[in-house]
């Protein structure tokens, strides 16, 4: 049997929007939340490997990616926004289960911590990637905190004007874009000057690493080819307006039980000061039942993809101890 086989995929309705699920396996139920530029397919080694132990893996596209509506309305993409989703789509789906497991990795790491921060009744236990907890700046915006550390150029400045980006990206092509972005291993941040995209000429030959296949790539290039790139960057265009809706949370703890892996050349582990926050106290100062915290020496930002064996062996682990 191959991985993608008994695979199930339906749509869901949740608040007006139809939401794509692929969803295998039966028994406590794991929710998987991918992040940019991805899809539901991120997840393709853990669905099978997890629905083989005994779980229900389900993988949404989230609002805006894949085959799940992408509202026209930028700002129909807040935090608030995806979090309401999802807990619709649980009571959709799940609706005998109180709490469930989750999943999360790059933005669908960071839509996990604010699942977490407003629902905590809601999950059993958070295996987190990429993305650490990031604690609310009363004083400063996100956007421009961003813009005093990395300057304009930095591909989340780059997202914020409408329609600028995605043209940068029609010219490059679709399946170039995502070459650029699976491929990346740079730890440094991402830097998207105009003409200059990735920093090396668009013809530039990309060789794919050994986790990641011209087919695998094309999966990805043909659902983005169909939606464009938009609906995935509304959410970091809803940034500074999380930030004015997260008000209330400011101080608050994640108070579900954690364990967080980043690979040692990932982006985001070597972005200012996440090191320090990581191994310093910091991150266990604002999520107290933060249980372990994973390095993985050579990996880069796509974990769960260049290491699937491992991190299945690493969500296995910590989830089994909550049943």
């Amino acid at each position: 049997m191959t991985e993608m086989e008994g695979i199930e995929h339906r749509t869901v309705q949740v608040n007006g929007i139809n939401m794509h699920i692929t969803e295998k396996g039966q028994g406590p139920l794991i929710l998987f939340l991918h992040g940019f530029p991805e899809l539901w397919y991120s997840w393709r080694h853990q669905i099978t490997a997890l629905a083989s132990l005994g779980y229900r893996a389900v993988a949404p596209d989230l609002r805006g990616f894949g085959d799940t509506d992408a509202p026209d309305s930028p700002m129909s993409y807040t935090c608030l926004h995806v979090v309401r989703d999802l807990i619709a789509l649980l009571d959709a789906i799940a609706p005998d289960q109180d709490k469930v497991f989750v999943v999360g990795h790059d933005w669908g790491a960071l839509i996990a911590w604010y699942l977490c921060l407003f629902r905590p009744d809601r999950v059993k236990a958070l295996v987190n990637m990429s993305v650490v907890f990031p604690p609310r700046n009363p004083r400063r915006k996100t956007l421009e905190s961003l813009k005093a550390v990395y300057g304009d150029d930095y591909y989340i400045c780059r997202f914020q004007e409408p329609g600028v980006i995605e043209a940068e990206f029609a010219k490059i092509g679709t399946a170039r874009v995502m070459k650029e972005f699976l491929t990346y291993r740079n730890p440094g941040p991402i830097f998207l000057p105009k003409d200059k995209m990735f920093g090396h000429p668009p013809d530039a030959p990309i060789v794919l690493p050994s986790w990641l296949s011209e087919d695998e790539v094309n999966y990805y290039a043909r659902k983005f080819e169909k939606t464009g790139f938009t609906g995935g960057i509304n959410y970091y265009r809803n940034l500074d307006l999380n930030w004015e809706l997260t008000a209330a949370w400011t101080g608050a703890q994640v108070k579900v039980p954690v364990k967080f892996i980043v690979g040692d050349q990932d982006l985001t582990y070597n972005s200012v000061g996440t090191k320090d926050f990581i191994h310093k106290g910091g991150f266990k100062k604002h999520v107290p039942l933060l249980e372990e915290v994973v390095v993985m020496e050579g990996v880069a930002h796509f974990i769960n993809q260049e290491r699937p064996d491992e991190i299945n062996k690493h969500i296995h682990d910590f989830i089994a101890k909550f049943h």
